[in-house]
């Protein structure tokens, strides 16, 4: 296997890749590094595309170098394989990851325990998907095989949705987001929206290894009185300690693009094109953008709960 990265890693690395995780350390040997689509090999079976959705337009461009070679998209949020369906004929895998990662000096980190699904998208791939759960399961990453792409892209999404626009807009964790009443109703009323898309497209939720999607929906079900406190514990542990992906480009310093579009964004385009109604996902994916250009427009919601709800509840988009 060979690992290309897209800087600071040089034309060929030999140090072992080690991967820190839930049950510790371990050195990975049989992973090649590259730094650049020339050092790869002239003919994989499998390329993998592990990059965000905004930096997915060149890293399909970069694949393009492989045009034979069966790819699988890993992204959060809707739109990957649409998109490499477009500019590809090759065979397309979809994978979703459920546990959190974060890069080090020497590998990688694995915040909380989660595993992997694998859905055919386009092509005949039975046989390279079933080798791909084999060797993940291998290396300690459970996997499940979903025969429905698109309903376990949207099971994974519910779980992307989760205090993660509303984290990055009030910069506050997890936990105190679910656990206030304002907090609860917002993040509610954004997967009721979702949920509703996906049973407008016919999808039904999917379980995916660590995913804890069934819980979440058991969650919603329930009293407010009685979900809030309950889950706002379990939301608070289920992100291992790492900051939802949103507030950190917002409130972590970073630069370029965010995630929403494809994310609360993604339920308002399909619930705009099925006609189900979205206000709460249509806000929240508008207000990361506002903040993503203009930080300081964010003071009036950090750490305010009630603040946020009221602004995208009662959100209207400009003419």
């Amino acid at each position: 296997m060979t690992l290309l990265g897209r800087g600071g890693v040089g034309r060929e690395a030999k140090a072992p890749l080690v991967v820190h995780g839930p049950k510790g350390r371990r050195r990975v040997v049989s992973v090649r590094l590259a730094g650049a689509p020339d050092a790869a090999p002239d003919a994989p079976d499998l390329v993998i595309l592990a990059v965000k959705m905004y930096d997915l337009g060149p890293a399909l461009e970069t694949a393009s170098r492989w045009p034979d070679a069966t790819l699988a998209t890993v992204q959060n949020g809707i739109g990957a394989e649409d998109r490499a369906a477009a500019v590809r004929t090759s065979p397309l895998i979809a994978l979703s990851l459920t546990t959190a990662l974060e890069p080090t000096a020497d590998g990688v980190a694995r915040r909380r325990a989660g595993g992997l699904g694998i859905a055919p998208v386009r092509g005949d791939t039975a046989a390279l998907r079933h080798e791909l759960a084999d060797a993940f399961a291998d290396g300690g990453l459970p996997t499940a095989a979903c025969p429905d792409a698109a309903a376990m892209k949207w099971s994974k999404l519910l779980a992307n949705l989760v205090a993660n626009a509303s984290s990055a807009l009030l910069d506050l964790d997890a936990g105190a987001v679910w656990s206030d009443p304002a907090g609860f109703d917002l993040e509610r009323r954004q997967l009721l929206e979702a949920l509703a898309v996906m049973r407008a497209q016919g999808l039904h939720v999917v379980s995916l290894p660590g995913g804890q999607v069934g819980a979440l929906l058991l969650g919603l079900r329930l009293p407010a009185t009685l979900a809030r406190p309950v889950m706002a514990v379990a939301i608070g542990r289920a992100r291992g300690g790492k900051p939802p992906s949103l507030r950190l480009r917002l409130r972590g310093g970073g630069t370029g693009p965010t995630e929403a579009p494809w994310l609360n964004g993604a339920v308002a385009a399909a619930g705009a094109r099925l006609a189900v109604p979205t206000p709460v996902n249509a806000a929240l994916a508008a207000l990361v953008e506002e903040v993503a250009r203009d930080p300081a427009a964010g003071d009036r919601w950090r750490g305010d709960p009630a603040a946020l709800h009221a602004s995208a509840v009662n959100w209207n988009p400009a003419p």
